[in-house]
């Protein structure tokens, strides 16, 4: 991996306690060993809790709460999964604002299992191609996305995947978006 493929690219991670810990880890360490500056920003400050299927597993410190969040200081946005954390922050106003916004801008927004959920709660999934995993399907078809039971959909500035063990497919396809999204950036400037 190019470890400068991503050098001066800000990816925001938006999680909250019990975040399914590989969909944060994995991706997160994807993006570091590509040259990318994450934050992890949540509801509260300190320390948010990791789960392997509900179970805590251990904790990730917290870079900005979403209070002080600013989403126009990220070139991109990641949202794992995990049932609790994407419950959570799907009915938190402060964090739909922040996704709308980053899409707005047409912003890469990479989700993972149930991290999508915040995508449909702020009505930005209709009309999109986008998997997740498969319990949650029919929110999305109910907000009107083309839902797809594949490891990995890549729609415009949206990529999906499905579950942990997609996360092989779903980094490369990630780090694909975001990396085109720095090149058009840079062309356009």
């Amino acid at each position: 991996m190019n470890s400068e493929r991503l050098s001066d690219f800000r990816v925001a991670i938006l999680a909250a306690d019990f975040f399914e810990e590989s969909e944060l880890i994995e991706p997160r360490k994807a993006l570091d060993e590509a040259g990318a500056t994450t934050v992890v920003i949540a509801p509260h400050g300190g320390e948010i809790k990791a789960a392997h299927h509900e179970k805590e597993t251990g904790s990730v410190k917290v870079d900005q709460t979403l209070n002080e969040a600013d989403p126009a200081r990220f070139d991109a946005l990641l949202l794992p999964g995990g049932k609790k954390n994407a419950a959570a922050l799907r009915d938190e106003p402060l964090a739909q604002d922040f996704v709308r916004y980053m899409n707005q801008l047409h912003r890469p927004i990479a989700s993972i299992c149930h991290g999508g959920w915040l995508l449909v709660s702020a009505n930005l999934v209709k009309g999109r191609h986008m998997t997740s995993y498969p319990e949650i399907r029919q929110d999305f078809v109910k907000a009107d996305a083309f839902w797809t039971d594949n490891p990995v959909v890549r729609d415009g500035n949206f990529v999906s995947s499905r579950q942990p063990s997609d996360i092989p497919q779903f980094n490369q396809e990630m780090l694909n978006l975001f990396a085109d999204h720095k090149l058009r950036a840079r062309t356009a400037a």
